[in-house]
Protein backbone atom coordinates (compact mmCIF):
# COMPACT_ATOMS: atom_id res chain seq x y z
CA UNK A 1 0.00 0.00 0.00
CA UNK A 2 1.38 3.41 -0.98
CA UNK A 3 1.89 6.02 1.82
CA UNK A 4 2.27 9.78 1.13
CA UNK A 5 5.83 10.77 2.24
CA UNK A 6 4.62 14.25 3.22
CA UNK A 7 2.10 12.91 5.61
CA UNK A 8 3.43 13.02 9.16
CA UNK A 9 3.09 10.17 11.50
CA UNK A 10 0.85 10.79 14.44
CA UNK A 11 3.74 11.06 16.93
CA UNK A 12 6.28 13.03 14.78
CA UNK A 13 6.50 16.86 14.65
CA UNK A 14 5.46 18.60 11.45
CA UNK A 15 7.87 20.61 9.24
CA UNK A 16 6.34 23.96 10.32
CA UNK A 17 6.98 23.18 13.96
CA UNK A 18 10.60 22.28 13.24
CA UNK A 19 11.10 25.43 11.18
CA UNK A 20 9.69 27.70 13.89
CA UNK A 21 11.85 25.99 16.52
CA UNK A 22 14.97 26.49 14.41
CA UNK A 23 14.21 30.20 13.87
CA UNK A 24 13.64 30.75 17.59
CA UNK A 25 16.88 28.95 18.45
CA UNK A 26 18.93 30.99 15.95
CA UNK A 27 17.35 34.27 17.14
CA UNK A 28 18.17 33.53 20.75
CA UNK A 29 21.74 32.64 19.84
CA UNK A 30 22.23 35.88 17.86
CA UNK A 31 20.73 37.92 20.73
CA UNK A 32 23.10 36.38 23.26
CA UNK A 33 26.11 37.00 21.01
CA UNK A 34 25.13 40.63 20.36
CA UNK A 35 24.57 41.31 24.06
CA UNK A 36 27.99 39.94 24.87
CA UNK A 37 29.57 41.96 22.06
CA UNK A 38 27.86 45.20 23.18
CA UNK A 39 28.99 44.67 26.77
CA UNK A 40 32.58 44.02 25.67
CA UNK A 41 32.61 47.00 23.27
CA UNK A 42 31.17 49.35 25.85
CA UNK A 43 33.88 48.47 28.37
CA UNK A 44 36.62 48.67 25.74
CA UNK A 45 35.48 51.90 24.11
CA UNK A 46 34.58 53.51 27.44
CA UNK A 47 38.11 52.85 28.69
CA UNK A 48 39.63 54.26 25.49
CA UNK A 49 37.44 57.40 25.72
CA UNK A 50 38.48 57.94 29.33
CA UNK A 51 42.14 57.65 28.41
CA UNK A 52 41.69 60.16 25.61
CA UNK A 53 40.17 62.62 28.10
CA UNK A 54 43.17 62.22 30.41
CA UNK A 55 45.75 62.76 27.68
CA UNK A 56 44.06 65.67 25.88
CA UNK A 57 44.91 69.34 26.38
CA UNK A 58 48.71 69.35 26.49
CA UNK A 59 49.77 73.00 26.04
CA UNK A 60 51.81 73.80 22.97
CA UNK A 61 55.13 75.29 23.98
CA UNK A 62 56.92 75.20 20.65
CA UNK A 63 55.49 78.31 18.99
CA UNK A 64 56.81 81.83 19.07
CA UNK A 65 59.85 83.53 17.64
CA UNK A 66 62.62 85.10 19.70
CA UNK A 67 63.02 88.85 19.32
CA UNK A 68 66.38 90.60 19.31
CA UNK A 69 66.46 92.94 22.26
CA UNK A 70 68.81 94.62 24.68
CA UNK A 71 67.62 95.72 28.11
CA UNK A 72 69.74 97.63 30.59
CA UNK A 73 69.54 95.84 33.92
CA UNK A 74 70.82 96.49 37.46
CA UNK A 75 74.11 95.09 38.64
CA UNK A 76 74.19 91.32 38.80
CA UNK A 77 71.84 90.83 35.86
CA UNK A 78 72.23 90.96 32.14
CA UNK A 79 69.79 90.53 29.28
CA UNK A 80 70.96 88.78 26.14
CA UNK A 81 69.49 87.59 22.86
CA UNK A 82 69.13 83.89 22.30
CA UNK A 83 68.10 81.92 19.25
CA UNK A 84 64.75 80.22 19.60
CA UNK A 85 64.81 76.53 20.37
CA UNK A 86 62.97 74.70 17.60
CA UNK A 87 59.73 73.36 19.01
CA UNK A 88 58.99 69.70 18.72
CA UNK A 89 55.40 68.86 17.95
CA UNK A 90 54.19 66.17 20.31
CA UNK A 91 52.90 63.02 18.61
CA UNK A 92 50.06 61.07 20.07
CA UNK A 93 50.04 57.34 19.44
CA UNK A 94 46.26 57.46 19.04
CA UNK A 95 46.70 59.71 15.97
CA UNK A 96 48.80 57.11 14.18
CA UNK A 97 46.67 54.08 15.06
CA UNK A 98 43.24 53.40 13.66
CA UNK A 99 41.15 50.32 14.30
CA UNK A 100 38.22 49.08 12.25
CA UNK A 101 34.88 49.63 13.88
CA UNK A 102 31.60 47.91 13.16
CA UNK A 103 28.21 49.61 13.12
CA UNK A 104 27.50 48.09 16.54
CA UNK A 105 30.70 49.57 18.02
CA UNK A 106 29.85 52.98 16.53
CA UNK A 107 26.48 52.89 18.25
CA UNK A 108 28.00 51.82 21.55
CA UNK A 109 30.67 54.56 21.25
CA UNK A 110 28.09 57.29 20.80
CA UNK A 111 26.04 56.00 23.73
CA UNK A 112 29.14 55.75 25.92
CA UNK A 113 30.13 59.35 25.09
CA UNK A 114 26.68 60.64 26.01
CA UNK A 115 26.71 58.69 29.28
CA UNK A 116 30.12 60.10 30.21
CA UNK A 117 29.06 63.66 29.43
CA UNK A 118 25.87 63.36 31.48
CA UNK A 119 27.39 61.53 34.45
CA UNK A 120 27.99 63.33 37.80
CA UNK A 121 31.33 65.10 38.06
CA UNK A 122 31.58 65.55 34.30
CA UNK A 123 33.40 68.28 32.41
CA UNK A 124 30.23 70.40 32.42
CA UNK A 125 30.26 70.50 36.22
CA UNK A 126 33.98 71.34 36.24
CA UNK A 127 33.43 74.14 33.76
CA UNK A 128 30.60 75.53 35.86
CA UNK A 129 32.82 75.43 38.93
CA UNK A 130 35.63 77.17 37.05
CA UNK A 131 33.36 80.02 36.03
CA UNK A 132 33.12 81.10 39.66
CA UNK A 133 36.85 81.87 39.69
CA UNK A 134 38.25 84.80 37.75
CA UNK A 135 40.62 83.65 35.04
CA UNK A 136 43.87 85.64 35.14
CA UNK A 137 45.57 83.75 32.31
CA UNK A 138 48.84 81.83 32.40
CA UNK A 139 52.51 82.38 31.62
CA UNK A 140 55.24 80.24 30.06
CA UNK A 141 58.85 80.61 31.20
CA UNK A 142 62.02 78.56 31.56
CA UNK A 143 64.85 78.56 34.11
CA UNK A 144 68.24 76.86 34.37
CA UNK A 145 71.73 77.24 35.86
CA UNK A 146 75.19 77.15 34.23
CA UNK A 147 77.63 75.77 36.83
CA UNK A 148 80.74 76.62 34.79
CA UNK A 149 79.82 80.29 34.48
CA UNK A 150 77.85 80.56 37.78
CA UNK A 151 74.93 82.06 35.86
CA UNK A 152 71.19 81.69 36.40
CA UNK A 153 69.16 81.98 33.18
CA UNK A 154 65.50 83.02 33.16
CA UNK A 155 63.58 83.20 29.89
CA UNK A 156 60.14 84.81 29.72
CA UNK A 157 58.43 83.24 26.73
CA UNK A 158 54.75 84.14 26.46
CA UNK A 159 51.39 84.48 28.20
CA UNK A 160 47.89 83.46 27.23
CA UNK A 161 44.33 84.55 28.01
CA UNK A 162 45.25 87.60 30.06
CA UNK A 163 42.30 89.65 31.34
CA UNK A 164 41.51 93.07 29.92
CA UNK A 165 42.54 95.80 32.35
CA UNK A 166 42.03 98.85 30.14
CA UNK A 167 38.66 100.42 29.38
CA UNK A 168 39.28 99.72 25.68
CA UNK A 169 38.92 95.99 26.38
CA UNK A 170 42.60 95.04 26.20
CA UNK A 171 45.86 95.29 28.18
CA UNK A 172 49.48 96.41 27.73
CA UNK A 173 51.27 93.62 29.63
CA UNK A 174 54.86 93.34 30.77
CA UNK A 175 56.65 91.13 33.32
CA UNK A 176 58.72 92.02 36.38
CA UNK A 177 61.28 89.45 37.57
CA UNK A 178 62.48 89.17 41.17
CA UNK A 179 64.65 86.73 43.10
CA UNK A 180 63.01 86.93 46.50
CA UNK A 181 63.61 87.96 49.20
CA UNK A 182 65.54 90.64 47.28
CA UNK A 183 63.01 93.25 46.08
CA UNK A 184 65.46 96.07 45.38
CA UNK A 185 66.69 94.64 42.10
CA UNK A 186 64.13 93.72 39.49
CA UNK A 187 64.25 93.00 35.77
CA UNK A 188 61.52 93.86 33.30
CA UNK A 189 60.42 92.76 29.86
CA UNK A 190 59.20 95.11 27.19
CA UNK A 191 55.57 96.22 27.10
CA UNK A 192 53.37 94.49 24.54
CA UNK A 193 50.77 96.99 23.45
CA UNK A 194 47.12 95.91 23.30
CA UNK A 195 47.82 92.20 23.52
CA UNK A 196 46.11 89.59 25.69
CA UNK A 197 48.31 86.77 24.32
CA UNK A 198 51.77 88.40 24.26
CA UNK A 199 55.02 86.78 23.12
CA UNK A 200 58.19 88.15 24.73
CA UNK A 201 60.92 85.53 24.24
CA UNK A 202 63.35 87.59 26.33
CA UNK A 203 66.27 86.03 28.20
CA UNK A 204 67.83 87.35 31.41
CA UNK A 205 71.14 86.26 32.91
CA UNK A 206 72.04 86.58 36.59
CA UNK A 207 75.82 86.36 36.30
CA UNK A 208 78.26 85.58 39.12
CA UNK A 209 75.50 84.05 41.23
CA UNK A 210 76.78 81.09 43.34
CA UNK A 211 74.58 78.01 43.21
CA UNK A 212 74.43 77.87 47.01
CA UNK A 213 72.67 81.27 47.01
CA UNK A 214 70.49 80.52 43.99
CA UNK A 215 68.75 77.59 45.68
CA UNK A 216 67.88 79.89 48.60
CA UNK A 217 65.92 82.25 46.35
CA UNK A 218 62.35 82.22 45.06
CA UNK A 219 61.75 83.13 41.41
CA UNK A 220 58.87 85.61 41.43
CA UNK A 221 57.18 86.79 38.22
CA UNK A 222 54.59 89.56 38.25
CA UNK A 223 52.55 90.40 35.15
CA UNK A 224 51.30 93.98 35.05
CA UNK A 225 49.30 96.18 32.73
CA UNK A 226 51.19 99.34 31.78
CA UNK A 227 49.23 102.53 32.39
CA UNK A 228 50.65 105.86 31.30
CA UNK A 229 48.02 107.86 33.23
CA UNK A 230 48.40 106.24 36.63
CA UNK A 231 50.03 103.35 38.47
CA UNK A 232 50.45 100.08 36.58
CA UNK A 233 47.69 97.58 37.30
CA UNK A 234 48.75 94.12 38.55
CA UNK A 235 47.33 91.24 36.50
CA UNK A 236 48.73 88.20 38.29
CA UNK A 237 51.79 86.55 39.76
CA UNK A 238 53.74 83.29 39.84
CA UNK A 239 56.35 82.18 42.38
CA UNK A 240 58.50 79.04 42.36
CA UNK A 241 61.19 78.09 44.94
CA UNK A 242 64.41 77.36 43.06
CA UNK A 243 65.39 74.60 45.47
CA UNK A 244 62.51 72.56 44.04
CA UNK A 245 63.69 72.89 40.42
CA UNK A 246 66.29 70.77 38.64
CA UNK A 247 68.54 73.59 37.45
CA UNK A 248 71.10 71.36 35.70
CA UNK A 249 69.21 71.99 32.46
CA UNK A 250 66.63 74.47 31.25
CA UNK A 251 63.20 73.58 32.61
CA UNK A 252 60.08 75.00 30.92
CA UNK A 253 56.90 75.68 32.91
CA UNK A 254 53.31 76.69 32.23
CA UNK A 255 51.87 78.32 35.33
CA UNK A 256 48.41 79.79 35.99
CA UNK A 257 48.57 83.36 37.24
CA UNK A 258 47.27 83.98 40.75
CA UNK A 259 45.95 87.24 42.22
CA UNK A 260 48.81 89.49 43.25
CA UNK A 261 49.43 89.37 47.00
CA UNK A 262 51.59 92.43 47.47
CA UNK A 263 51.63 91.90 51.21
CA UNK A 264 49.12 94.66 51.75
CA UNK A 265 46.13 92.41 52.41
CA UNK A 266 42.61 93.58 51.69
CA UNK A 267 42.14 97.17 50.53
CA UNK A 268 38.53 97.36 51.68
CA UNK A 269 35.15 97.60 49.99
CA UNK A 270 33.01 100.38 48.55
CA UNK A 271 29.22 100.52 48.33
CA UNK A 272 27.90 102.53 45.40
CA UNK A 273 24.79 102.71 43.26
CA UNK A 274 24.26 103.34 39.55
CA UNK A 275 21.12 104.79 37.99
CA UNK A 276 20.72 104.94 34.22
CA UNK A 277 18.17 107.28 32.62
CA UNK A 278 17.90 106.50 28.89
CA UNK A 279 15.56 109.40 28.12
CA UNK A 280 17.97 111.92 29.71
CA UNK A 281 21.09 110.07 28.45
CA UNK A 282 22.66 110.18 31.90
CA UNK A 283 24.12 107.96 34.61
CA UNK A 284 24.01 108.96 38.28
CA UNK A 285 26.80 107.52 40.41
CA UNK A 286 26.10 107.57 44.14
CA UNK A 287 29.12 106.96 46.39
CA UNK A 288 27.42 105.63 49.54
CA UNK A 289 30.06 104.33 51.97
CA UNK A 290 33.19 102.24 52.44
CA UNK A 291 34.29 99.69 55.00
CA UNK A 292 37.53 98.14 56.20
CA UNK A 293 39.72 100.50 54.18
CA UNK A 294 43.45 99.90 54.25
CA UNK A 295 45.34 102.16 56.67
CA UNK A 296 47.79 104.24 54.65
CA UNK A 297 49.08 106.61 57.34
CA UNK A 298 51.65 105.92 60.04
CA UNK A 299 49.03 106.37 62.74
CA UNK A 300 47.10 103.31 61.45
CA UNK A 301 44.32 105.26 59.74
CA UNK A 302 43.53 107.06 56.46
CA UNK A 303 41.92 110.25 55.20
CA UNK A 304 39.85 108.82 52.34
CA UNK A 305 38.06 110.51 49.49
CA UNK A 306 36.68 109.10 46.23
CA UNK A 307 37.59 110.23 42.72
CA UNK A 308 35.25 109.36 39.81
CA UNK A 309 36.48 109.47 36.21
CA UNK A 310 34.23 109.18 33.15
CA UNK A 311 36.19 107.59 30.30
CA UNK A 312 35.20 107.21 26.64
CA UNK A 313 37.48 104.93 24.62
CA UNK A 314 41.02 106.18 25.34
CA UNK A 315 40.07 109.63 26.57
CA UNK A 316 39.22 111.08 29.95
CA UNK A 317 35.99 113.03 29.66
CA UNK A 318 35.10 114.27 33.13
CA UNK A 319 36.26 113.98 36.75
CA UNK A 320 34.43 114.48 40.04
CA UNK A 321 35.33 113.72 43.65
CA UNK A 322 33.87 113.56 47.13
CA UNK A 323 34.91 115.39 50.25
CA UNK A 324 37.73 113.99 52.40
CA UNK A 325 36.79 112.07 55.53
CA UNK A 326 39.46 112.61 58.19
CA UNK A 327 40.90 109.60 60.02
CA UNK A 328 38.17 107.18 59.02
CA UNK A 329 38.49 103.61 57.70
CA UNK A 330 34.70 103.19 57.44
CA UNK A 331 33.57 106.51 55.95
CA UNK A 332 30.02 107.41 54.87
CA UNK A 333 29.93 109.72 51.85
CA UNK A 334 26.40 109.70 50.34
CA UNK A 335 27.41 111.93 47.42
CA UNK A 336 25.90 111.67 43.94
CA UNK A 337 27.39 112.67 40.58
CA UNK A 338 25.57 112.88 37.24
CA UNK A 339 27.34 112.18 33.93
CA UNK A 340 25.90 112.80 30.46
CA UNK A 341 26.36 109.67 28.34
CA UNK A 342 24.60 109.26 24.97
CA UNK A 343 23.10 105.80 24.47
CA UNK A 344 25.22 105.07 21.40
CA UNK A 345 28.40 105.66 23.46
CA UNK A 346 27.40 103.49 26.40
CA UNK A 347 29.30 100.38 25.27
CA UNK A 348 32.55 102.33 24.93
CA UNK A 349 32.16 104.05 28.30
CA UNK A 350 34.01 103.17 31.49
CA UNK A 351 33.58 104.68 34.94
CA UNK A 352 36.76 104.47 37.03
CA UNK A 353 36.28 104.91 40.76
CA UNK A 354 39.41 105.43 42.85
CA UNK A 355 39.51 105.61 46.64
CA UNK A 356 42.37 107.89 47.66
CA UNK A 357 44.13 108.76 50.92
CA UNK A 358 44.67 112.49 51.33
CA UNK A 359 48.21 113.41 52.39
CA UNK A 360 49.38 116.95 53.13
CA UNK A 361 53.10 116.23 53.14
CA UNK A 362 53.38 114.07 50.00
CA UNK A 363 51.42 112.74 47.07
CA UNK A 364 48.01 111.27 47.78
CA UNK A 365 48.04 107.47 47.99
CA UNK A 366 45.78 105.14 46.03
CA UNK A 367 43.88 102.80 48.34
CA UNK A 368 42.04 100.91 45.60
CA UNK A 369 40.17 101.12 42.29
CA UNK A 370 36.98 99.88 40.65
CA UNK A 371 36.39 99.70 36.87
CA UNK A 372 32.71 99.73 35.81
CA UNK A 373 31.91 98.85 32.19
CA UNK A 374 30.80 96.06 29.85
CA UNK A 375 34.34 94.62 29.87
CA UNK A 376 35.41 94.69 33.52
CA UNK A 377 35.54 91.86 36.05
CA UNK A 378 32.51 89.59 36.73
CA UNK A 379 31.18 91.64 39.66
CA UNK A 380 31.58 94.95 37.85
CA UNK A 381 29.96 93.64 34.66
CA UNK A 382 27.02 92.32 36.66
CA UNK A 383 26.47 95.75 38.26
CA UNK A 384 26.68 97.44 34.85
CA UNK A 385 24.19 95.04 33.24
CA UNK A 386 21.80 95.33 36.19
CA UNK A 387 21.89 99.11 35.75
CA UNK A 388 20.94 98.79 32.07
CA UNK A 389 18.21 96.23 32.79
CA UNK A 390 16.57 98.43 35.44
CA UNK A 391 16.44 101.97 34.03
CA UNK A 392 15.58 104.89 36.32
CA UNK A 393 16.20 102.72 39.39
CA UNK A 394 19.28 103.04 41.63
CA UNK A 395 21.12 99.70 41.69
CA UNK A 396 23.46 99.37 44.68
CA UNK A 397 26.29 96.86 45.06
CA UNK A 398 29.39 96.31 47.20
CA UNK A 399 32.71 96.17 45.31
CA UNK A 400 36.10 94.90 46.46
CA UNK A 401 38.80 97.51 45.92
CA UNK A 402 41.69 96.35 43.73
CA UNK A 403 45.25 97.55 43.39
Amino acid sequence: MYRDPEAASPGAPTRDVLLVSAIITVSLSVTVVLCGLCHWCQRKLGKRYKNSLETAGTPDSGRGRSEKKAIKLPAGGKAVNTAPVPGQTPHDESDRRTEPRSSVSDLVNSLTSEMLMLSPGSEEDEAHEGCSRENLGRIQFSVGYNFQESTLTVKIMKAQELPAKDFSGTSDPFVKIYLLPDKKHKLETKVKRKNLNPHWNETFLFEGFPYEKVVQRILYLQVLDYDRFSRNDPIGEVSIPLNKVDLTQMQTFWKDLKPCSDGSGSRGELLLSLCYNPSANSIIVNIIKARNLKAMDIGGTSDPYVKVWLMYKDKRVEKKKTVTMKRNLNPIFNESFAFDIPTEKLRETTIIITVMDKDKLSRNDVIGKIYLSWKSGPGEVKHWKDMIARPRQPVAQWHQLKA
